[in-house]
């Protein structure tokens, strides 16, 4: 996942100041042929590019709107995909037009013209990864993830299709998303190995020689029962 922070505190949402203790997340995607995060994300931090006509969401009502979301999935500057946190995650956002506003953490994924296999293939991805850290993050399962069509079901959200208008051209479905998100928590990390402890050993003496030869003797005896440490010392 390649995660980025850009906090709307100009939206109307980040002032209201309202905070929840999440209990699901709800995945959204745009509804717009416009893949690039400076759409909704700005001002432009190096990365997002400029956005022209200024109508990014970091403004009191985007759109003349009432809305906000915790984060958006999308097109940098350069092309690439990235994940921008855009509320703190406890934050009440404005996503759901019904009460999954009070329980659930809501994210965007910047619809294209919903034909580009090989974007959606990278969205799709870097949403299962956003879904994996919050799920860990907050204690949930895939079983807490829902689409937005999905809260509108369960009568918790405003009658919106997403993303069910887009996974299906790809052969995904919010069935499919779920079981990759079930799959990357499944992934642990293995725990670092454990230094085995120094074996300690313990030498015995079995006898002292005047003649070397019967040294030499008892060596070659206690070598051939195993004793491969043993070894004669010298004194006078």
């Amino acid at each position: 996942m390649n995660l980025h922070k850009l906090i709307l505190t100009n939206n109307a949402c980040y002032k209201a100041g309202r905070t929840i203790t999440p209990k699901g997340i709800m995945v959204h995607s745009t509804g717009a042929n416009n893949p690039n995060l400076k759409r909704y994300v700005g001002p432009d931090d190096g990365l997002l590019g400029k956005n022209q006509y200024n109508n990014h969401w970091n403004q009191d009502k985007p759109d003349g709107r009432q809305v906000c979301v915790h984060a958006f999935i999308g097109k940098l500057a350069d092309g690439s995909i990235a994940t921008y946190q855009t509320l703190p995650w406890n934050h009440r956002g404005w996503h759901a037009g019904g009460s999954a506003n009070d329980t659930h953490i809501g994210f965007e994924i910047c619809e294209d013209g919903l034909t580009d296999t090989s974007y959606f293939s990278a969205v799709y991805k870097e949403a299962v990864e956003l879904c994996v850290y919050l799920c860990k993050q907050y204690g949930l399962t895939e079983k807490d993830i829902i689409g937005h069509y999905e809260g509108y079901q369960k009568g918790i959200a405003s009658n919106h299709g997403d993303p069910k208008n887009w996974f299906p051209k790809h052969g995904k479905s919010m069935d499919t998303f779920r079981a990759d998100v079930k799959a990357g928590l499944a992934a642990v990390t293995p725990d670092p190995v454990t230094p085995t402890a120094p074996k300690k050993y313990y030498r015995v003496q079995v006898g002292a020689y005047s003649v070397k030869a019967n040294a030499d003797a008892m060596l070659t005896k206690l070598k051939a029962a195993g004793f491969t440490d043993a070894f004669i010392k010298y004194s006078e």
